[in-house]
């Protein structure tokens, strides 16, 4: 599973991306709830990765290594 940041397509705007999560689609969108309040941000599931909005990958990826995933940090 990697937590990586993008802002292509998205006006300059940076987004944290989780993907590789082996879940059901309503499983993602508890787990996209939990991540957002969080990180107190907003954020979407979309094909299969979860979009958080800003810069979080730190926070992300602690949080889903207490949950049990083994997460890891992508991206510079």
């Amino acid at each position: 599973m990697r937590v990586a940041r993008e802002v292509a397509g998205r006006s300059g705007k940076g987004v944290s991306v989780i993907s590789g999560l082996p879940l059901a689609p309503a499983e993602l969108e508890a787990l996209a709830s939990r991540l957002k309040r969080l990180c107190g941000a907003g954020g979407a599931v979309k094909d299969g990765t979860i979009e958080i909005q800003g810069d979080h990958r730190d926070r992300l990826v602690a949080e889903l290594k207490s949950l049990g995933y083994d997460a890891k940090r992508s991206g510079g």
